[in-house]
């Protein structure tokens, strides 16, 4: 859950999926585990300004099932979670050799504390109440320190049909251009980035509205009915049902 992005580092598990472009800059997929909603979104909001993909959720379970299927760049980590202590999940995303970077976020300042994250494999150790620019920075230095090469911004499927273009935020299918919304763009790019990959309705939600957007994964068909219109003909073979779980690009990525 092959690759559209290269992956940050060698991590042979991006194979399954996940967004990622963290040359130049550090921009990649982050998972933001926080339980307080309001932080929750503060922080996507300033890395999504930035150029981060973003994933989301309040549950230490949630998360690692994330970890395991998604497979961000960076995982920020709030240490203080209602179901699965942080200290725990980071001890978990590192027990299967993972080398996943993680961000701690907690309001433990106790120099023990750190000691003790860092001692787990935390990559770095911010305390609360903090900057959002800070913790933005310091996700940007962590991915840039272990990323790849990165792909071009401009990338093609099914021998040039589709066309994406990330910095102008434009599709293209068949030479036409496509008037996409924003939730209709965030589906597409969110597929194109693994093709063939199924994407859950769950997992789309998350990607492109928020997890606060609970219940409102079936309005996911409402979004892909109309992309699909806008697709024109053969629109099912480009975003393909995959029967009982979602979504997937149904077109391979050209070399």
């Amino acid at each position: 859950m092959g690759s559209m992005w290269r992956p940050c580092g060698d991590r042979r598990a991006r194979s399954r999926g996940g967004l990622s472009r963290c040359d130049d800059g550090g921009m990649g997929t982050v998972l933001v585990v926080e339980d307080e909603r309001e932080i929750r979104e503060l922080l996507r909001r300033y890395l999504e300004r930035a150029g981060h993909a973003v994933l989301s959720t309040g549950s230490g379970a949630e998360a690692l099932r994330m970890v395991e299927e998604s497979v961000p760049d960076l995982v920020l980590l709030d240490l203080g979670l209602p179901d699965l202590d942080g200290t725990e999940l980071l001890r978990e995303v590192r027990q299967d050799g993972r080398r996943t970077p993680v961000l701690v976020l907690t309001a433990r300042a106790g120099v023990d504390d750190r000691i003790q994250g860092l001692s787990l494999g935390a990559d770095d150790y911010v305390t609360k109440p903090f900057s959002p620019t800070e913790v933005v920075l310091r996700v940007a230095a962590i991915l840039g320190r272990s990323g790849g090469g990165g792909d071009p911004e401009v990338r093609s499927y099914g021998d040039g049909r589709l066309v994406v273009d990330d910095r102008r935020r434009e599709a293209r299918v068949d030479g036409r251009a496509l008037d996409l919304t924003p939730t209709e763009w965030g589906i597409l790019t969110s597929l194109a980035s693994v093709p063939g990959r199924p994407f859950s309705r769950y997992e789309l939600v998350n990607r492109v509205r928020g997890y606060e957007y609970a219940g409102y994964e079936r309005s996911i068909d409402s979004h892909v009915k109309n992309l699909r219109q806008k697709l024109g003909a053969g629109a099912a073979d480009v975003v393909a049902t995959v029967t009982g779980v979602g979504y997937r690009l149904g077109v391979d990525r050209d070399h």
